[in-house]
């Protein structure tokens, strides 16, 4: 039985399926639903990235020193200048996907399709810097030492400048073998070899007076704890393996819990990224063989530009929060 408001002049249905609230329809309808919902999710995970570097903040990397590289200035420090380039560049794909909305209104075609393209070359852009940026984390710079403890000790000269491993570290004649499931006990595997063995750091160390150990410790000054060379051939001493760039085990930028978040935070929505620009392809070919135009409504157009501009906004969070805080 249907519920009815029934007024002076006429009786108007409001529960038989005829009404669209607030006046969007349902599909609109459904694509808010699905926003708001992972919305929660992205909020879920900063939250607990925020709580996670809070527990943990004297160890935690410093971004302007994780993010540092910039395409084709190879050895040029840039500190997040690439970051906020992507960033700008994912705005500008949501100010195109407005136009491309707006366009769609006044079911003008061949400017719905201009602007749609220029929304999925900046995903594109977005998605193929995101793999860049990926890739220089995963492989690193530097290097760094980790401790019996689980400390992580960086090198610096005695202007507290950054050294790589590659810069001190000698070569020695001993052959290491990586453990692999066929040579190791009960099917035990490693990763691939770092480039140098503990013991090459440890005697390159040694040869270089100048060099000292940075420890991860902030101190209140936000700056990374430097220690006198007696310190440093002390904590170098207790010497347990040597990292190079980052992965979900170890990382040589600091806390591991770091390079976890980054991986998960920005890879998924990477992916959702991904997601969008399939979407905007589907319906860029809908446009441009005039489906949408015997329609008489883009309306699609709008669906996915809501989707884009929410991806946008997630952006501005993990930007702010993961990059700039």
């Amino acid at each position: 039985m249907e519920a009815t408001v029934t007024t002076a002049n006429s009786e108007e249905k409001t529960w038989g399926g005829g009404n669209e609230p607030m006046g969007a329809s349902y599909g609109k309808l459904m694509m808010w639903f699905f926003i708001v919902s992972d919305a929660l999710t992205f909020s879920g995970f900063l939250a607990a990235y925020g709580f996670s570097r809070f527990k943990f903040i004297e160890t935690w990397p410093l971004a302007d020193e994780v993010f540092t590289h910039f395409p084709f200035m190879h050895g040029v420090s840039a500190p997040m200048y690439y970051v906020a380039l992507m960033t700008f560049i994912l705005i500008f794909s949501s100010v195109t996907m407005v136009l491309a909305v707006d366009a769609g209104h006044q079911m003008k075609k061949n400017k719905v399709v201009l602007y749609m393209f220029l929304t999925i070359i900046g995903g594109l852009i977005f998605v193929g810097s995101q793999a860049w940026e990926w890739k220089n984390f995963i492989k690193g710079e530097y290097g760094a030492i980790e401790t019996k403890g689980g400390s992580l000790l960086q090198f610096v000269d005695k202007e507290g400048h950054r050294v790589a491993l590659a810069d001190f570290a000698t070569t020695m004649s001993d052959e290491r073998e990586q453990l692999t499931r066929s040579k190791g006990k009960w099917f035990m595997s490693e990763p691939a070899l770092p480039s140098y063995s503990v013991a090459e750091v440890q005697a390159g160390f040694e040869a270089h007076p100048e060099l000292l150990i940075r420890t991860e410790v902030l101190t209140k000054a936000k700056q990374k704890t430097i220690l006198s060379r007696e310190e440093s051939l002390a904590r170098l001493s207790q010497a347990h393996y040597v990292v190079e760039g980052a992965n979900l085990q170890r990382n040589e930028y600091g806390s591991k819990l770091f390079a976890d978040f980054f991986f998960f935070i920005t890879g998924f929505h990477g992916f959702h990224v991904f997601s969008g620009v399939i979407l905007n392809i589907i319906v860029f070919f809908n446009v441009l063989v005039g489906t949408y135009e015997k329609r008489k409504s883009y309306e699609m157009v709008e669906k996915v530009g809501l989707y884009w501009h929410f991806v946008d906004l997630v952006w501005v969070f993990v930007f702010t929060v993961f990059y700039l805080v």
